[in-house]
């Protein structure tokens, strides 16, 4: 901004969205409904405020702290008894005493952290993090020799933006064994081992700049399947970079076991995400830009985009076939509406017209239908699976369309019969009949049968184990992007707000029973009950491939005029080398085994003026190499509290000067 610019009033900014927002809903409502709406109460239940004067709420929230108690702010949608919940006054105890153990893992993907976050439930507690596209300073991850090898394979940069975690399925439920998410930002697919709770993959993608949604293929994890959300050149080498209509959007599918990518489909539009059924030929996408515009007013031009059907073993058939063109190494199949392999009595992807800029998908525990919440329009629409492989007319597979509320993003299930779908722009979760919505008309509003206001703006919302076959139903959690006035002040940047709801197996209307504060920004989650992981508490060595230490092993091994080998032991309270020496200009190669058996002794290897730090675990072993620059004396000290003489607990590294 130069200084004869005057700054824009943030009113002026405020109104100029609104103004965005409100134009391209009405295309997508009746003028009559778009009005009626507009006074609908959004996350302050009880004040009557429309969309824009919710938006300028953030001081007078601060002001309503005082009150968020009172049982009419803090009821549902209506305002009714039958809804009326507090924290303070809640009937259902998500406590679990000291000492014992959480029924379910959470698994938290950690948006542009790059990390996981592992969640006990229901007491919402924080029980480690799992570094996965981030490096992390307390673990090591990033800086010993194979995880930093990892990350440089896997596409070498230095954050990732994680969104979709999901857990590794045999016969329709978890198997514990893995997790695989996505990097929205570099188009990366990451697995994490259960047995130890670390990433032991990352896949780069190629042809892909950002893939958004991710799942595995029901029942049996045949793949990793990733939707590309940016359009871009095929490939994208420059040619074609001013020529949006040469753009392509690409569904991948990945190995789950080498994580190597096996085929790729382009189709017209822009993905986002995906979902598949419980019998392995389905993964269902939402689309949007099917005018395929690079800008805001193009994108949403249009009333209606297509989500996309892939038919699974079509396109296998298609690359066993041969029919694919081959960039960077992969088949890409053309699943494009014009393409010949569409046009045929088997397509490889239908495309199936919804309200424009749908966001979500999911697939129901029972496989029958996928729901596509309409973000812009405030329904959610049921595409029946069943339907799909023998209707020629795409309006046909509709099995319901109900009217839920307005900013519907994402969709959850009991098991029972009710889906549970958050409303962005209401600030709300919606409870909805799922067969009575296939039977009213549509837009009907009678589905509905309770709604819960949340704090504030839920993107994410899951129940226990929703996307299995046999859901929990116990309890919901909705991941809310903004908080507000629900925590102490921590200044501009506050944290997302994750919201516990008791939902009771669908047979009790939605409670809300705590808030936890979130550092920014967790995008969706995933969970699974404590029977199916095993952790293991203490390293296998023939888990890993480095050479187990013992005392006797530590020593220094001279591998090269300017390389040594140093191998060292780690116990309470001392390193096997109390000392080590090597030359100025040595790369060295430190090799350390934790000979410990007993869990939770971890021991820290950090050496000051390195940039050296790393966690080793009982009987692990891990491995950093690094040059000595300077000659002196550094000591070696333990990171982890250990015992009582942890703080005794040191080597010294000498560094002779380099000869003249």
């Amino acid at each position: 901004m130069s200084k004869n610019e005057t700054p824009r009033d943030p009113n002026e900014v405020l109104d100029e969205y609104e103004e965005t927002l409100d134009s391209v809903l009405a295309e997508v409502e009746s003028p009559d409904e778009a009005a009626e709406d507009d006074d609908i109460s959004l996350g302050l239940p009880g004040l009557s405020l429309g969309r824009r004067d919710f938006m300028k709420a953030g001081v007078a929230a601060g002001a309503m702290g005082s009150v968020a108690g009172c049982s009419a702010l803090t009821g549902g949608g209506d305002g009714s008894a039958a809804n009326q919940t507090t924290e303070s006054g809640s009937s259902v105890s998500h406590t679990v005493e000291p000492g014992e153990h959480d029924e379910y893992y959470g698994f938290w993907s950690g948006g542009h952290s790059g990390e996981l976050r592992v969640i006990g439930i229901p007491s919402m507690r924080e029980l480690t993090r799992i570094p996965v596209f981030n490096t992390d300073c307390a673990t090591g991850y990033g800086f010993t020799d194979d995880t930093k090898e990892l990350l440089e394979e896997g596409g070498g940069y230095s954050w990732g933006d994680n969104h979709h975690p999901n857990l590794s399925e045999t016969d329709g439920d978890y198997d514990g064994e893995y997790l695989y998410v996505n990097d929205k930002a570099n188009g990366r697919i990451a697995r994490v081992n259960l047995t130890y709770f670390e990433t032991d993959a990352i896949t780069d993608v190629p042809n892909m700049q950002a893939i958004h949604g991710c799942c595995v293929l029901s029942p049996d994890t045949k793949y990793v399947l990733g939707n590309g959300e940016f359009r871009a050149p095929l490939p994208n080498d420059g040619t074609d970079a001013k020529n949006p209509d040469n753009y392509t959007s690409l569904f991948v599918a990945v190995d789950p076991e080498s994580m190597e990518t096996q085929w790729q489909v382009k189709v017209d539009g822009n993905l986002d995400i995906v979902d598949t059924g419980k019998e392995g030929r389905w993964a269902i996408s939402s689309a949007y830009n099917s005018e395929e515009a690079t800008d805001i007013q193009g994108m949403t031009r249009d009333d209606r985009d297509n989500v996309k059907a892939f038919d699974i073993p079509a396109i296998e058939q298609a690359v066993e076939n041969g029919n694919y063109e081959e960039v960077n190494g992969v088949p890409v199949v053309d699943g494009t509406q014009e393409s010949s392999l569409n046009q045929g009595d088997r397509p490889i992807v239908k495309y199936i017209p919804t309200p424009k800029s749908p966001h979500c998908v999911e697939v129901g525990p029972n496989g029958d239908y996928a729901f596509v919440a309409g973000k812009l329009s405030p329904t959610v629409t049921m595409i029946d699976l069943d339907a799909l492989a023998d209707s020629s007319d795409p309006e046909d597979v509709v099995a319901g369309r109900p009217r839920v509320g307005l900013g519907p993003l994402h969709t959850t299930f009991d098991g029972n019969g009710h889906a549970y779908t958050s409303l962005f722009i209401d600030s709300q979760a919606v409870k909805w009949d799922i067969e009575a919505a296939v039977e009213a008309d549509e837009g009907s509003e009678d589905p509905i049968i309770e709604k819960q206001d949340v704090h504030y703006n839920p993107g994410h919302i899951q129940a226990l184990e929703a996307m299995t076959t046999d859901p929990d139903g116990e309890w919901l959690v909705s991941l809310n992007k903004l908080s507000k006035d629900r925590f102490l002040p921590v200044g501009p940047i506050m944290p997302d707000n994750d919201q516990l709801i008791h939902i009771g197996q669908g047979e009790e209307s939605m409670e809300l029973v705590a808030d936890h504060p979130a550092y920014p920004e967790p995008h969706d989650c995933v969970f699974a009950h404590k029977d199916k992981i095993d952790a293991k508490k203490v390293y296998d060595k023939s888990d890993y491939e480095e050479t187990y230490i013992t005392e006797e092993d530590s020593g220094v091994e001279r591998t090269g005029d300017n390389s040594v080998h140093v191998k060292m032991t780690t116990k309470r309270s001392e390193y096997g080398l109390p000392d080590f020496t090597v030359q100025e200009g040595d790369e060295v190669r430190l090799s350390t085994t934790n000979i410990e058996g007993v869990q939770d002794i971890i021991h820290g290897v950090a050496i000051p003026e390195h940039d050296i730090n790393y966690a080793v675990a009982p009987q692990d072993t891990r491995e950093v190499t690094f040059t000595a620059d300077d000659p002196g004396v550094y000591w070696i000290y333990c990171t982890y509290f250990c015992s009582a003489l942890h703080l005794e607990m040191r080597s010294r590294m000498i560094v002779e000067p380099a000869e003249e």
